[in-house]
């Protein structure tokens, strides 16, 4: 019996934030040590896949479209309402974070933040240089000095380079990417097997921050924050975006409710895919080549609520931590975010992952993020349908406008 309950990831989190919270109020200094030990690892091997994963997965997704023509000719719709959509939901998630201000901490819009975005000098000249530096001098440069805007440039450049290869030499490098996404995806995969390891030692040092001072209050703002945006951009963002084009929101949440009912509670995009198909064909009439082409692409690209929590969390975790942003920061971050977003796909846990992964790589303490945890398997549930509900506006906008640019078509006269 025990043996079998150890199996269960949720029970072993759940074990892991007990036992934090009774070692957190042991007071014990060998317990903290152990725990900031053991933190500390966690926090090394993340910095070490965090860039790879990022650049990888991206590249993966993208250049694994069958040719830069058919990008162009579907797949530039798919992909231009998907960049919309996640855009917007960043911005939402970040016009959120900064009326409620989670941290409550007197944040700056005018103090510069140099931990951030490296710079020693203030003014337009440092804002300038910190845009030259995004396109490296060197391509291993990124990699090691851990930036995160050159290394998202680079993977953005590799992927429609690889597009516009003859097929011969594209699909030699689109298997040679996706073999090393694989073996990425499967060290994150283990990372997340030791991850209770890690929360026990995150939430025991979140205890003794916490015995010193630390406001339980903000956790409960952040995850305000979340929730808030998560339904904004589904309630409010989705429904204006398909009435613009002069689509029925009730309509479309009616006939993909099954999809929609099936991704909150497996949590999962992906397995939720064959019934959204089938929702969007049987229940909507939307053409079968669309659902075939658009749905898997939007499964894979389309991460609305990923972008929201990834936005919100970095800016959480490092604030609460004492970084300072600038106006320029937050818009920066909220790009970062969309793109991050875009190249979340297959990963175990991707929006937390990746959320600790940019945290790891600005060298941020990652206590916080074993806290946030055992709330994300609920987060989680809300973000699967939000995306999929996103998916479902994105590929009934295409399949209208597809719908729309046939009957435009000139007939060609019979001989």
């Amino acid at each position: 019996m025990w043996s079998k309950f150890f199996k269960n990831t949720n029970q072993q989190i759940i074990v892991a934030f007990l036992a934090a919270v009774l070692t957190g109020y042991l007071h014990q200094p060998f317990l903290y040590t152990a725990a900031s030990t053991i933190s500390l690892l966690f926090i090394n091997i993340l910095k070490c896949i965090s860039i790879p994963l990022i650049f990888l997965s991206l590249v993966a997704t993208v250049g694994s479209m069958e040719n830069f023509e058919e990008f162009k000719r579907l797949g530039k719709r798919v992909v231009k309402y998907t960049l919309l959509t996640t855009f917007i939901a960043s911005f939402v998630a970040l016009a959120i974070f900064l009326i409620i201000d989670p941290v409550r901490s007197g944040i700056s819009l005018t103090e510069f933040s140099s931990d951030i975005i490296q710079q020693n000098t203030n003014g337009k000249a440092s804002y300038l240089t910190y845009f030259i530096n995004i396109v490296p001098s060197n391509v291993l440069s990124p990699f090691v000095e851990n930036h995160v805007i050159s290394v998202l440039f680079l993977a953005i450049l590799c992927s429609l380079a690889i597009l516009t290869l003859p097929t011969q030499h594209r699909a030699p490098l689109q298997e040679f990417f996706s073999g090393l996404y694989g073996m990425t995806m499967k060290i994150a995969t283990w990372v997340v097997c030791l991850m209770p390891i890690g929360i026990w030692s995150f939430v025991t040092l979140f205890i003794r921050d916490m015995r010193d001072g630390m406001i339980i209050s903000q956790l409960a703002l952040y995850l305000c924050c979340v929730l808030l945006a998560n339904l904004l951009q589904g309630l409010v963002i989705l429904p204006a975006f398909l009435k613009i084009k002069r689509l029925s929101p009730i309509k479309l949440a009616k006939g993909m409710m099954p999809a929609l009912s099936i991704a909150f509670f497996s949590k999962s995009s992906s397995a939720t895919l064959p019934m959204a198909m089938r929702c969007a064909e049987e229940n909507l009439g939307i053409d079968k080549k669309i659902t075939s082409f658009a749905f898997p692409l939007c499964t894979t690209i389309n991460m609305n609520a990923c972008a929201a929590f990834i936005l919100t969390t970095v800016l959480f975790v490092s604030i609460a931590e004492g970084m300072t942003f600038t106006l320029v920061d937050y818009i920066m971050w909220a790009v970062i975010a969309t793109i991050a977003a875009v190249g979340n796909a297959g990963v175990p846990m991707g929006c937390f992952f990746l959320s600790s992964a940019l945290l790891a790589s600005l060298n941020v303490p990652l206590n916080l993020m074993g806290v946030i945890l055992p709330f994300y398997a609920l987060i989680d549930m809300l973000e699967t349908a939000l995306n999929v509900w996103s998916d479902s506006c994105v590929v009934a906008v295409v399949n209208k406008e597809v719908n729309e640019e046939v009957r435009e078509l000139p007939l060609t006269p019979s001989l």
